[in-house]
């Protein structure tokens, strides 16, 4: 694995097509951070919280909602109640256009819902944009008075 502490994306996607295809559009929006893959909810937990999160980088989790082992909704609650990583950006990035998905995602703290766009070419273009924005021009909270620098702990009083 490479080191937790460059990585800037978690992507959490049990589909390898959907999976490769992300990384591609990802890798076609020129970001200059590490990407790390999850291939279920399991690993995601283990990546984000075996070991100190204090030194880490992560800047933005990609979700997919149909996830084997653990579903992206049990997922995205359990990011959303840890000091730890409840204000990592989480974008949903999933093929469901149930609405009921979409009301739950953002009822338990998604900052976007994306549906994946079924054309390559669109969705290198929408995931290109998504990961510019949250990762390049996104202003993350200040968080143990450093901005933007590491995830853990509380957010400064007085900001």
């Amino acid at each position: 694995m490479k080191d937790r502490r460059d990585v800037e994306i978690l992507l959490v996607e049990d589909d390898p097509n959907h999976a490769e295809l992300t990384l591609i559009a990802l890798r076609e929006g020129s970001l200059p951070g590490q990407i790390h893959l999850a291939k279920d909810g399991d690993e995601a937990l283990r990546f984000l919280f075996s070991g100190d999160l204090r030194d880490q980088q992560l800047k933005l989790i990609l979700l997919d909602l149909k996830l084997n082992k653990m579903d992206g909704l049990d997922l995205l609650r359990k990011i959303r109640s840890d000091a730890r990583t409840q204000h990592i950006p989480v974008v949903v990035l999933t093929s469901s256009q149930n609405e009921r998905d979409v009301m739950s995602s953002y009822h338990y703290g998604a900052n976007s819902y994306i549906v994946k766009p079924l054309e390559f070419e669109k969705f290198v273009r929408v995931v290109s944009q998504l990961g510019t924005y949250w990762v390049q021009l996104n202003q993350p909270p200040v968080i143990d008075g450093e901005q933007g620098e590491g995830t853990a702990g509380r957010i400064k009083e007085g900001v």
